[in-house]
C-alpha cells in the first residue's frame, strides 16, 4: 500500500480479479478509514472542549452556530451522500471505460474531469457568494430573535465559503475512492478540525467567536487540498502516457467528435445517476433539517439554548455512531446477498446487525442519561463554560438519549432500503413524516419545557420514522421480519431501562465526576446484559459467551484454531466459503 494507500489493480495484484480488490486490500484500506475516522473524532471532541471553553453556552456560541448550519448542510450533500452516489460510479465507469480502451483514444476519466469538474466549481462558488451575500435574510429565517443577529451574519459569511471548499473535497474524495485511493479523503475531517482548533487558538482572542468562523472556512479548504496532490498524481499517470502519444492521432480521426459524443454519454449517465439518487438526496436533507428545526425553535429562547442544544447531542449521539460502525461495514454483505438471489441470508444478517446496533446504542444511551451531568462535566465545564451550563446541557442530553434507537434504527433501515437495485422513495416519506412531527411537537412543547422540549420533540420525530421504515419492510421487498426485530428491540429496551436506573443510583454515590461517571458505566453494563439474560433478550447470550472466550484460542495450535465454533452467530448469518485442510 504505496503511501498508506493502494490501487485496485494491487488489489487485483493479491489474488483477485482485474480491477476487483481483495479481502485483505478491503480490509487494510477499512482499517486505514476507521483509523483516520477515530483521529478526526477525536480532534472534533477536543474542538467542541476548546469553544466551550473559550465561548461558553451563551449568545455568541448561538450566533456561530447559527452559522454553522451551512457547513453542516453542505456535508451532508456535498461530501457524505449526494455527491458520493453521483460520482463514484461516474469515475468507476469511466475507469471500466479506460480500462476497455488501453491507451487508444482519449482518456475517460480525464473527459469525465474536463466535464464535470469546472461546472461543480462554478456552480458551488456562485451558491456560496449567493449564500454570503443574502446572509442577513438567511440568519432571521434560521433562527429568528437571536439576539447576536449581526455577529451571526458575519459568521455567515465566513463559513459560507464552504460551498466551494466541500464540493471540492467530497468530488476529490470521490473521484480517489473510486480509483481506490483512501488515505487522502479519509484525513480530510482530521485537516477540518485542525484548522478550526488553529484558527480559534490563534485568532480567538482578537477575533472572538469570528475565529471560529474562519477556521472552518480555512479548515474547508484544508479538506480540498489534502486530497489533490493525490488526484492530480492519479490522472497525470494515464495523461503523460500513451494517450499523449495518440493526441495526434485523436484529430485526425475526428477526436473532437468522439470526445464530445462522451461529453454526451457522460451528461446522459449523470442524469441517469442522479435519478437514481434522488431519494438519497431528499432522504439526507430531511435527516439534516432536524437541525434547522431545533436552532429555529430555540433561538427566541434564552441566550445560550443554542449552544446547549449542540453539545448535548453531539455527546449524546457517539453511542449511535459507534452503532452505526457496524451497518456501514455489513452493507456491502446484505447488498450482495440481494444482488445474488439469496434473500433469506440477506434477512438474517439485516436482522442480527439491526438487532445488534440496538445493543450497542441501548448501552451508550443508558450510560448518556444515567451519568449525564458527570460526563458533560469531564468535558467542558472549564473556562466560560460554567456549572449551570453543565446541568442545562444535562437535562437535554438525558432527553436525547431518548431517541438515539430512533436515529441509529433510522440509518440502518435506510441502509436496507437503498441497497435494492431500484430507488425507493418511502424512506424519504416516511423521513418527511417524522420532520413534520418534530417540527409540531417542538412548537408545542418549546414553550413549556423550553430546550428539553425541542429535544423530546427531536426523540419522537426519529422514532416515528423508524417504527414507519420498520413497518414497511414487508411490503417493499426489504428482507426483514418486522416482528421479530420489534419483538428482539423490546426486550433490548426493557433491559436499557433497568440498567439507567442502576446505573443513575451508582452515579450519586459521589461527587466526583469521574468516579462517578465510571460506576454508573460499571453499573449499567452490570445490569444490562444480567436484564438481557432474564428476559431472554436476542444476542447478548452470545455476545457475553464470545467475550468470555476471547483469550482463551490463543494458546490453542492451527488445527484447533479453525474447528467450527457452534454457539458464534456472526458467520452464520451469510455464509461464507472457506479452504479446509487438506
Amino acid at each position: 500500500m504505496s503511501g498508506g494507500a493502494a490501487t485496485l489493480t494491487d488489489g487485483a495484484r493479491s489474488g483477485g480479479p482485474a480491477g476487483v480488490p481483495s479481502n485483505r486490500f478491503l480490509a487494510r484500506a477499512a482499517l486505514l478509514t476507521a483509523a483516520f475516522t477515530a483521529a478526526g473524532a477525536l480532534l472534533g471532541l477536543l474542538r467542541d472542549q476548546l469553544l466551550a471553553r473559550t465561548f461558553g453556552a451563551g449568545p455568541d456560541s448561538d450566533a456561530f452556530l447559527v452559522a454553522w448550519t451551512v457547513p453542516e448542510f453542505a456535508s451532508t450533500l456535498l461530501i457524505e451522500d449526494a455527491m458520493a452516489l453521483v460520482l463514484v460510479p461516474a469515475f468507476s465507469r469511466a475507469l471500466a471505460l479506460r480500462a476497455e480502451a488501453g491507451a487508444a483514444g482519449p482518456d475517460p476519466v480525464l473527459g469525465l474531469v474536463r466535464t464535470t469538474l469546472p461546472r461543480t466549481a462554478v456552480g458551488t462558488a456562485a451558491a456560496a457568494a449567493l449564500v454570503a451575500a443574502a446572509a442577513p435574510l438567511l440568519v432571521p429565517l434560521l433562527a429568528p430573535g437571536l439576539p447576536e443577529q449581526r455577529l451571526a451574519v458575519d459568521c455567515t459569511r465566513l463559513t459560507a465559503t464552504c460551498v466551494l471548499s466541500f464540493a471540492l473535497a467530497g468530488y476529490f474524495s470521490a473521484a480517489l475512492r473510486a480509483h481506490g485511493r483512501y488515505l487522502a479523503p479519509a484525513a480530510i475531517y482530521v485537516a477540518y478540525n485542525t484548522g478550526i482548533i488553529t484558527a480559534v487558538v490563534l485568532l480567538g482572542p482578537a477575533w472572538g467567536v469570528r475565529a471560529a468562523a474562519a477556521g472552518v472556512a480555512a479548515g474547508g479548504a484544508l479538506m480540498a487540498l489534502v486530497q489533490a496532490p493525490s488526484l492530480v498524481g492519479r490522472l497525470r499517470r494515464r495523461a503523460t502516457g500513451a494517450a499523449d502519444r495518440d493526441r495526434g492521432a485523436d484529430r485526425e480521426r475526428g477526436g473532437d467528435r468522439d470526445r464530445g459524443a462522451d461529453r454526451d454519454r457522460a451528461a446522459a449517465a449523470g442524469g441517469v445517476v442522479l435519478a437514481l439518487v434522488a431519494p438519497v438526496i431528499v432522504f439526507a436533507v430531511g435527516r439534516q433539517s432536524q437541525v434547522l428545526v431545533e436552532r429555529f425553535l430555540a433561538a427566541p429562547l434564552p441566550a445560550g439554548a443554542i449552544s446547549h442544544l449542540n453539545y448535548a447531542q453531539k455527546v449524546a449521539q457517539l453511542p449511535m455512531v459507534l452503532s452505526l460502525m457496524l451497518c456501514t461495514v455489513s452493507f456491502p454483505v446484505i447488498a450482495r446477498a440481494i444482488a445474488a438471489g439469496d434473500r433469506e441470508a440477506a434477512r438474517r444478517r439485516a436482522e442480527r446487525d439491526l438487532l445488534l446496533a440496538g445493543v450497542i446504542v441501548l448501552v451508550g444511551a443508558a450510560t448518556v442519561a444515567a451519568a449525564a451531568p458527570q460526563i458533560v462535566g469531564l468535558l467542558f465545564q472549564r473556562g466560560a463554560f460554567d456549572a449551570a451550563d453543565t446541568a442545562a446541557t444535562a437535562s437535554v442530553m438525558r432527553v436525547y438519549a431518548l431517541g438515539l434507537l430512533g436515529h441509529a434504527l433510522v440509518s440502518a433501515l435506510g441502509r436496507c432500503y437503498f441497497s435494492a437495485s431500484r430507488p425507493l422513495w418511502f424512506p424519504a416519506v416516511a423521513m418527511g413524516l417524522g420532520v413534520a412531527a418534530n417540527a409540531a411537537l417542538g412548537a408545542l412543547w418549546v414553550d413549556r419545557w423550553g430546550a428539553a422540549g425541542i429535544a423530546l420533540a427531536n426523540a419522537a420525530g426519529i422514532t416515528l420514522t423508524a417504527a414507519v421504515l420498520l413497518a414497511g419492510t414487508g411490503r417493499r421487498q426489504v428482507p426483514l421480519s418486522a416482528r421479530t426485530v420489534v419483538a428482539g428491540l423490546a426486550r433490548l429496551v426493557a433491559a436499557a431501562a433497568a440498567a439507567t436506573t442502576a446505573g443513575r443510583l451508582c452515579a450519586s454515590w459521589t461527587a466526583h465526576p469521574l468516579l462517578g461517571a465510571v460506576l454508573a458505566a460499571a453499573a449499567v453494563l452490570a445490569v444490562f446484559v444480567l436484564a438481557a439474560h432474564a428476559l431472554r433478550a436476542p444476542l447478548v447470550p452470545h455476545l457475553t459467551r464470545a467475550a468470555l472466550r476471547t483469550p482463551l484460542p490463543r494458546p490453542l495450535s492451527r488445527r484447533h484454531r479453525h474447528a467450527p465454533t457452534p454457539d458464534a452467530p456472526l458467520d452464520r448469518d451469510v455464509p461464507l466459503r472457506r479452504h479446509r485442510p487438506g
